[in-house]
């Protein structure tokens, strides 16, 4: 057992689910404490999945040190770690997904994927060779020697004062329940999520290489994160939700920096790359559903029919795949209009695929 990880988890999880709701019946919330909430969920959301996640993770773009300094600080407030070892990890997950060298293998359950990864070790810590960009980094190395202090002081000291300031030692007690320990758990079953439900709950509209789902749903509880199987194949694209309709808070975040001048370099695939992906995903599938229509002893005759018309799909998405690949090995765009027109057979040839799926399970 990881008996100091298992301890904190088990015990603000239960003072999350007793002490806070008896504090609101007792003593009420008010306006205030659910702003204390509010402000350090999205302060220390954002500096997980803007922070860890896209910027030291990934380097999907570059900050001053005021914005690192800032998820720095917010980043413990969250009690998931330093900076150095959350990256460390994931960057383990990314190279060794759904196999046994990735810290929350989906394969091994959702308990451990969620979080019995953190509660028990089941082998010796993974060396840090692969944080040696955050190693050379001062405020990184300065934030992973003083991490559980920091945590202590942000997360629940912050809090506790804001709350004594308001309402003296019953709004402290507020400011550390509410905005402290309750907002602690959210924030971290809003990470363990995209360790878990993304790999689990979604599409794979990009890639089948791996077990991360795009999920709408998810992307709004985990601050546009829920966009996880674009992530994993474009990693380094400072974007999840790469549609204009997607919520994505942390883009959106990044994006407003970036126009004041506080980020800058910021990553992004190219949308032919990323319109390939799709293609070749959607032949995938097309492929996987004539396979099990050419298996059956008989065939009716609408179901003759579709698989036709599967076949002319599949050969214009050859043909667009090709395209595809020779503009992007010669470095050439494509226009805005042919890039339409590829996404609108694309959105044809699947909900072709849609019909003909719900056609023989019928």
């Amino acid at each position: 057992m990881n008996w100091p990880t298992s301890i904190f988890l088990i015990s603000t999880l239960a003072l999350a689910l007793v002490a806070t709701p008896a504090y609101a019946f007792f003593y009420g919330i008010d306006w205030y404490q659910w702003a204390i909430f509010f402000g350090l969920f999205l302060a220390t959301g954002l500096s997980i999945t803007l922070g860890y996640h896209r910027l030291f993770s990934h380097r999907s773009f570059e900050a001053k040190w005021p914005v690192r300094l800032f998820v720095l600080l917010f980043g413990a407030a969250s009690f998931e770690g330093s900076a150095i070892a959350w990256v460390s990890d994931h960057r383990h997950h990314h190279k060794h997904v759904d196999h046994d060298e990735d810290p929350y293998n989906i394969r091994k359950g959702f308990f451990h994927a969620h979080i019995g990864w953190l509660l028990v070790k089941l082998g010796p810590a993974h060396p840090l060779d692969n944080v040696r960009d955050l190693l050379s980094d001062p405020l990184c190395r300065w934030q992973d020697k003083y991490a559980v202090p920091l945590a202590f002081l942000v997360g629940f000291g912050l809090p506790t004062a804001l709350g004594a300031l308001h309402g003296g030692w019953i709004g402290a007690l507020g400011g550390f329940l509410v905005g402290g320990v309750t907002r602690v758990v959210v924030v971290q079953q809003m990470t363990f999520f995209i360790n878990s439900l993304c790999h689990m709950v979604g599409d794979q509209p990009y890639s089948f290489r791996c077990t991360a789902r795009d999920s709408w749903i998810m992307a709004l509880f985990t601050f546009g994160e829920g966009y996880h199987n674009f992530h994993h194949e474009f990693q380094y694209d400072y974007r999840n939700g790469v549609k204009p309709w997607q919520w994505d808070p942390t883009k959106w975040t990044i994006w407003l920096l970036n126009r004041v001048g506080l980020v800058s370099n910021l990553k992004r695939v190219p949308s032919e790359k990323i319109l390939l992906a799709e293609v070749v995903s959607a032949q995938q599938r097309i492929r996987s559903h004539l396979a099990r229509v050419q298996a059956a002893e008989s065939m009716c005759r609408i179901a003759a029919a579709w698989h036709e018309c599967m076949d002319k799909i599949a050969a214009s998405l050859t043909t667009y795949r090709e395209e595809l690949n020779h503009a992007i090995e010669e470095k050439k765009r494509f226009s805005r209009d042919a890039l339409l027109m590829i996404r609108r057979e694309l959105r044809l040839a699947l909900a072709q695929l849609k019909i003909g799926s719900s056609i023989m399970a019928s």
